[in-house]
């Protein structure tokens, strides 16, 4: 499959050392549309929208960044913490914009689960469907994502 210069231009910009330190692919060999269609193949299967997924995690991101002197707990089953780091991160899809530099400590406590993710995190899986690659450090499973967010 012949790559476009821009697609080409993504792919570079997701490698380690460019945008972060570990790159959003990880291990995966995996073209970036399959590692897409992958996630949302699964998605569908399991009958959630990545946009559903992101407004969930917006949900709970939102209230994260109130949590100043330690975890929170939501509606008595999820906790969240917010770690601020300095700067901002950018798309590697070459949106406009920068995502504030952080993770969000998200914890299923019902499930005893936990998952952490970025600002950034929230706008790959919204606005491209993408879930970064296997290994990569913030991948996030569709899978795990749609039964302890909900």
């Amino acid at each position: 499959m012949k790559q476009t210069p821009k697609e080409i231009q993504i792919i570079e910009r997701m490698q380690p050392g460019i945008l972060t330190r570990d790159g959003f692919l990880g291990y995966d060999e995996r073209h970036l549309n399959e590692i897409i269609e992958t996630d949302e193949g699964e998605l569908q299967a399991l009958g959630i929208t990545a946009e559903e997924i992101a407004d969930r995690m917006d949900f709970f991101t939102e209230r994260a960044f109130d949590s100043y002197d330690g975890p929170i707990v939501i509606e008595e089953q999820f906790q969240v913490e917010y770690k601020s780091f300095r700067g901002k991160l950018v798309c590697p899809f070459m949106h406009g914009g920068g995502y504030r530099k952080g993770i969000i400590y998200f914890t299923n406590l019902k499930h005893n689960f936990q998952v952490q993710w970025t600002p950034l995190n929230i706008h790959l899986i919204r606005e491209h469907h993408f879930f970064q690659g296997k290994g990569s450090k913030f991948r996030l499973e569709p899978r795990i994502l749609s039964k302890v967010l909900f």
